[in-house]
């Protein structure tokens, strides 16, 4: 991805069933392998806590460390190294920690990386958060990858409800509400018990997990969002958990030493040495419990919702040493060639492919692969046309003549990931912009050649016009092909991911150039009331002249046919959809590619764009689960899960929001674009 995007977080969570034969600190050294194998997804700050198995009584059960320093998983990684050393370490202003002796056991490793997308980066922003009580079942570590659309009508109800809450921070109002319920259903309990109902024996451990699933199932039955979850309680009891959708990515493994939980499936591999079947998807709306005494245990929270997993994270965020990941972006990028081939219009000859920037590179072997079996095609074919020739030379003719028109290709671009400058004169600094990548000169032939550039998606788009098209405008092309491996970006996120501004999305400003010139008289529009009418362009008049004025009729239209049609709004009401379908694929490319090209460009630019059919095609044609059960070993006990039907999470391409808070932050976002603000829609 050209553009610089931060999303969601990462979480690991190493559970010892019993207590490790292995020498030295193999949790900590487990969960640390967990935390440096996702390092991809945060950078901003990290933290790991560790409880023990028999908490002493006068001494805290956990110990914690947090960093939101410049090195923050170099921090946290180090104080975990060192964790059992009896003296006072400084780690530094933006960091904290919280030492304790060495317990005899330490059963429960929780750690976290965040990536800081809207909330301030400081170190009190970190998790694991932390539940203080003075019993032990009621103390709770949660750390989670998650984003919430309601988080400020839940902190209201939370208040209003008696709570005193210090902290606005959605990472800590979870904490809140899931220690909130445990103590509920923990005074319910007791109740219980006091009757007379205490089971025994071997449904023990099933009665005592009852009031920590309907603790997680009470607490996020009202939450709108995105969530994998992973805490501990005091007294010993661990889980994971995982929103109904399915949204944020979770994993898990168990056997008969340990349960592990991360959000990437090859973190779990590498750090365990296991193979990919072993590993198995957290299941939507369900809760993975592990008792104190190491029983596993899959207790559903809610009912089957149709699974929605976010697509961003096959395409862009999780890393492609995932077997099924790997497949999937080669897919993708094998069934942009017929666009690629249309947009470059010129002889195989006379194209040079290539990729920018390197998280691309896995698409680009796909397309590369599939250019080449055309190739091969193309011998037999041509081949067989000659074959009734007698002379050898002749016969192998057909071959030589495809292979001197074989694809083209190599690495035309490389970032310079050092490559800084603090140059405050704006020009001079544009300047030194374009060559944040470095260029392969001498592959491209000036004049004659069409540039193929595969980009894994085009969010902004400012990269590309600012840095890259400049760079690649240097060699001299005839023309400049974009391809992106994902749809055109159309609609902003609320569950994670750094945009839910609509006037950032390129694709967006793309769509309200379109419009401009759709218009209805404002005078009918003032007349018939319209809420919209005059609203931000500051001073009261009609019009900004850069498209606005079409965008607010449009948007008049589809209310007014919304409205004709339906008896009430429905809360997933989308008014952009029918805006961008008033408009071909090609228009909508031809546009954006205008808004990329920057001034004094020489090659004409292309753009191109995965279609959401072949998307929802290549990403659903390998689940990488194929089985529905986890037997545990010793035992014939086994987790059930429901393996989702396969499907994706493609709103941020379609507007198709999993959850209701998704629609309500679309029409924000609309609403903040219009009256010119520039802040974040939920």
């Amino acid at each position: 991805m050209s553009d610089e995007l931060k999303h969601e977080c990462a979480v690991a969570m190493v559970v010892l069933r019993r207590p490790p034969s292995a020498t030295g600190d193999f949790g900590g050294t487990k969960l640390s392998l967990l935390l440096e194998k996702q390092h991809n997804r945060g950078q901003d700050g990290a933290g790991a806590a560790i409880l023990r198995a028999r908490p002493v009584p006068g001494e805290t059960p956990y110990w914690i460390a947090k960093s939101a320093s410049e090195t923050p998983l170099v921090d946290v990684l180090g104080a975990i190294a060192r964790r059992n050393w009896n003296r006072t370490s400084d780690l530094g202003p933006q960091t904290s920690e919280v030492k304790s002796q060495k317990s005899e056991v330490e059963r429960i490793f929780l750690g976290h990386l965040r990536y800081a997308t809207f909330g301030k980066n400081e170190v009190a922003f970190c998790h694991p958060f932390v539940h203080e009580a003075s019993e032990l079942e009621h103390t709770l570590l949660l750390a989670g990858n998650f984003n919430l659309t309601n988080a400020r009508e839940l902190f209201d109800d939370y208040s209003r409800h008696g709570s005193f809450p210090t902290s606005k921070a959605d990472g800590y109002l979870i904490c809140e509400l899931v220690a909130h319920e445990l103590a509920r259903e923990g005074l319910k309990t007791s109740d219980f018990r006091l009757q007379g109902n205490d089971e025994v024996g071997s449904q023990k451990s099933e009665v005592r997990n009852l009031p920590l699933a309907a603790a997680l199932s009470k607490a996020l039955a009202n939450a709108d969002g995105a969530w994998t979850l992973c805490g501990a309680t005091g007294d010993g009891w661990a889980f994971a958990t995982r929103d109904p959708h399915g949204i944020r990515p979770g994993f898990y493994y168990v056997d008969n030493d340990v349960a592990v939980v991360a959000s990437e499936r090859p973190a779990i591999q590498a750090a365990f040495d296991v193979p990919p079947e072993a590993v198995k998807e957290l299941p939507p709306g369900a809760a993975l419990v592990v008792s104190p005494d190491g029983e596993v245990q899959m207790a559903e929270l809610s009912s089957a919702i149709l699974a929605k997993p976010c697509s961003f994270e096959r395409i862009y965020f999780s890393r492609a040493n995932d077997a099924a990941i790997h497949r999937e972006r080669k897919a993708l990028g094998a069934a942009l060639l017929p666009q690629i081939l249309k947009a470059a219009d010129a002889p195989l000859e006379d194209i040079f492919f290539s990729y920018i920037p390197n998280s691309a590179r896995i698409a680009f072997h796909g397309l590369l692969e599939e250019l080449i079996k055309d190739a091969f095609h193309y011998a037999e074919e041509r081949t067989s046309d000659f074959g009734h020739q007698t002379s050898e030379t002749e016969v192998r003719s057909p071959k030589s003549e495809v292979l001197q028109s074989f694809p083209r290709f190599g690495e035309i671009a490389v970032k310079d990931a050092k490559f800084r400058t603090f140059i405050a004169d704006a020009a001079a600094r544009r300047e030194f912009y374009k060559h944040v990548y470095d260029v392969t000169y001498g592959l491209v032939r000036p004049g004659r050649d069409t540039l193929v550039v595969l980009d894994d998606s085009i969010v902004r788009g400012n990269t590309m016009k600012n840095a890259i098209l400049p760079m690649l405008d240097r060699l001299g092309p005839k023309r400049i092909v974009i391809a992106s491996s994902a749809p055109p970006i159309r609609y902003p996120d609320c569950y994670g991911i750094d945009m839910s501004t609509l006037g950032e999305l390129v694709a967006f400003r793309a769509l309200v150039n379109l419009l401009d010139g759709e218009r209805i008289p404002r005078a009918k529009r003032v007349a018939e009331g319209d809420a919209l009418a005059g609203v931000g362009t500051g001073n009261g008049e009609w019009g900004t002249g850069n498209g606005e004025q079409g965008l607010r009729d449009a948007l008049y239209e589809s209310r007014q046919l919304h409205d004709s049609t339906c008896s009430t709004r429905t809360e997933s009401y989308n008014p952009l959809a029918s805006l961008y379908a008033r408009f071909s694929d090609e228009q909508h490319c031809a546009e954006i590619a205008r808004l990329l090209t920057p001034p004094g460009m020489k090659a004409e630019v292309k753009v191109v764009y995965q279609t959401v059919e072949n998307l929802r095609k290549c990403l659903t044609s390998d689940s990488g689960d194929q089985t529905s059960e986890c037997r545990l070993p010793s035992s014939n006990s086994k987790l059930e899960t429901r393996n989702p039907e396969p499907a994706i999470g493609d709103w941020y391409f379609t507007g198709e929001y999993p959850t209701p808070g998704g629609y309500k932050v679309l029409h924000k976002a609309i609403e903040n674009y219009l009256q010119r603000k520039n802040e974040r829609s939920y």
